[in-house]
């Protein structure tokens, strides 16, 4: 007989929270995600003509030590005078100063190739318009600037390196206070922003890649690695890809993409290893971030990595000018760095910020640790400081996060809310938190909270159908074995099967009646590639390469979730590797529904 765990249920009645009861909504599609194919369809990364501009032809030598800041602007100038093209880096180390690029220009580097950025401050010089912190000043250049192009890539599949730690940018840190004070004091006093000026003497350091006020950008397949600042900064940009991109950052305020009053975004399959947010929408900064006033909207973050630190999903804290319709989706927390994620969704803000974040949702991100929490909505965030400039309490309202999965975090879930200006409508359903040290939802000054579905410590929160626990162990086994040696699994062990294609888990489910059941298959792989399975129920396939994909450590578990129909019953539930590396390490299945 197969064992069942069948997770306990309770209710919470403070806090504002509804437990999967009606909720009047504003006037949604059927469903927000029906405004995603619309936003996609926008979004079209630009094409380059089959131009080819070496710039080894213009002066450049590979070999680390060649100032290749002149070859750099050659080539690109040359690329943009002929109708543009692709500005080549072939294989070999290129050392240079700032890269700007103009329009119509595919900046490529090749396989074997790095860009690696000079390390004096002066090479940054003469200072540029830019935004720092979401406010606009004149400062040192980004290492890779435009503003006004259109049509911009940077593609791969080399390497862009920074080189920031042998600069004097992250001793810039400690000293940047004084500047940073008046920065914020000359936009709240209205100082025209062609008097902001940074720069030589200064202690504001640039960002690595910023595209400013640039349409049809493309950023592909690249690894970037040791950024001074923020990593990818799209500001005022529309119908922006980045996609198959590599991030590695270490220090402080090292965020891996940050699209800054951006429209038409698309974020995929990017690994985030970082040591500031993952991926962070930002629409300035108080007083001067509402005098632009110009919002983030309609971004799509889908099937990316994340390592840590701070949150993986984030918004704030600079988002003055709105954010709204932010869509994330198949996203991954993962272990394996050196840093950890703080958070899992990471909503943050304050009472000088002003602005509207107005529908940002997520679904299916699964993985953990997060250090810190998992959902948290902060109205009250002030790690650097409240702010300058008056009050201005901004509105935060109409979140949806659905399929969440969090695995060993202090807390679950916490909105906190403005006492002047509450939270508004949030949905959580469909959610697993496991390993939770403060299980109970962390809600205050928050109205029109729904929990449906949602399971802390295999406590039932909101409602629903009960979710039936089938060990893996407990399941027929096709070429593999029970084993214990990898912590975080649940029941008395899990399956480890033999690395080859058709080996598999079956277990037997009963269901009351006939209906729709969802299935959350939980399993780790620690391996490099992901391990797809078919998953078939009653004999037929109904997810055929279901991805599995890694998890950083065979210690970190995450989940997978199928929908398929069940017969009254009896009904069988198989999992069968596709490939020769077998199936990844599976724990259990829970079945919720019908």
């Amino acid at each position: 007989m197969h064992r069942r765990h069948f997770l306990k249920s309770a209710g919470v009645a403070a806090g504002g929270v509804l437990l999967a009861g009606p909720l009047t909504r504003p006037a949604y599609a059927a469903s927000p995600w029906d405004q995603v194919p619309a936003i996609l369809a926008r979004i079209v990364p630009p094409a380059f003509p089959d131009r080819t501009f070496d710039i080894t032809a213009y002066g450049a030598v590979g070999d680390n030590t060649t100032d290749c800041t002149p070859a750099f602007a050659k080539a690109i100038a040359a690329c943009n005078a002929a109708g543009g093209g692709t500005v080549l880096v072939p294989s070999g180390t290129y050392r240079t100063g700032k890269i700007h690029l103009l329009s119509d220009v595919n900046l490529h580097v090749d396989a074997g190739a790095t860009v690696r950025f000079r390390s004096d401050a002066g090479s940054y010089l003469p200072t540029v318009f830019t935004r720092w912190q979401g406010i606009e000043c004149y400062n040192y250049s980004p290492f890779i600037y435009a503003y006004g192009r259109t049509n911009v890539a940077i593609t791969g599949p080399g390497t862009i390196d920074g080189n920031a730690a042998a600069g004097p940018w992250f001793g810039f840190d400690d000293k940047r206070g004084p500047d940073w004070d008046r920065l914020q004091q000359m936009a709240v006093d209205g100082v025209p922003v062609d008097q902001r000026r940074f720069g030589d003497g200064h202690y504001l350091k640039p960002n690595m890649i910023q595209l400013y006020n640039c349409s049809n950008i493309l950023i592909e397949d690249v690894h970037l690695r040791n950024p001074a600042m923020w990593t990818i900064h799209p500001v005022l940009s529309r119908n922006v890809t980045v996609r198959n991109v590599t991030v590695y950052s270490r220090g402080a305020m090292v965020d891996g993409c940050d699209p800054e009053s951006c429209a038409d975004v698309l974020i995929e399959g990017c690994s985030f290893d970082t040591g500031d947010d993952g991926t962070v929408v930002k629409s300035g900064r108080d007083v001067d971030g509402r005098r632009v006033g110009v919002p983030s909207e309609n971004i799509v973050i889908r099937n990316n990595a994340y390592y840590g630190r701070w949150g993986a999903i984030t918004v704030g804290s600079e988002m003055s000018g709105g954010v709204r319709n932010v869509f994330a989706q198949d996203n991954r927390i993962l272990s394996g760095s050196s840093y950890r994620s703080f958070y899992a969704v990471y909503i943050k803000t304050n009472n000088r910020r002003g602005g509207v974040v107005d529908g940002i949702h997520v679904r299916n991100l699964t993985g953990g640790p997060c250090d810190r929490g998992g959902l948290f909505v902060d109205m009250n965030y002030s790690l650097t400081g409240p702010g300058y400039g008056p009050v201005a309490d901004p509105v935060v309202r109409n979140i949806t996060v659905d399929g969440l999965a969090v695995d060993d975090s202090p807390f679950a879930i916490k909105l906190s809310g403005s006492s002047v200006s509450h939270i508004a409508n949030v949905t959580i359903s469909n959610s697993t938190f496991t390993s939770i040290d403060t299980p109970a939802p962390q809600i205050s000054n928050a109205d029109g909270v729904v929990l449906s579905n949602v399971r802390i410590n295999g406590t039932l929160y909101g409602g629903g159908p009960k979710a039936v626990r089938y060990e893996a162990e407990d399941a027929a086994i096709s070429q593999g074995a029970v084993a214990a040696n990898h912590a975080g699994y649940s029941g008395t062990g899990f399956v480890d099967t033999v690395n080859v294609a058709g080996s598999h888990v079956e277990w037997t489910v009963s269901a009351a009646s006939a209906g729709t059941a969802t299935l959350l298959l939980r399993y780790a792989n620690g391996a490099t590639s992901g391990r797809p399975m078919d998953i078939a129920v009653n004999g037929t396939v109904v997810a055929a390469g279901k991805a599995f994909p890694g998890t950083g450590s065979w210690d970190a578990w995450a989940s997978a979730t199928v929908t398929a129909q069940l017969r009254a019953g009896t009904n069988t539930v198989r999992a069968t590797a596709t490939t020769a590396e077998g199936c990844p390490n599976l724990d259990c299945l829970d079945v919720t529904g019908p």
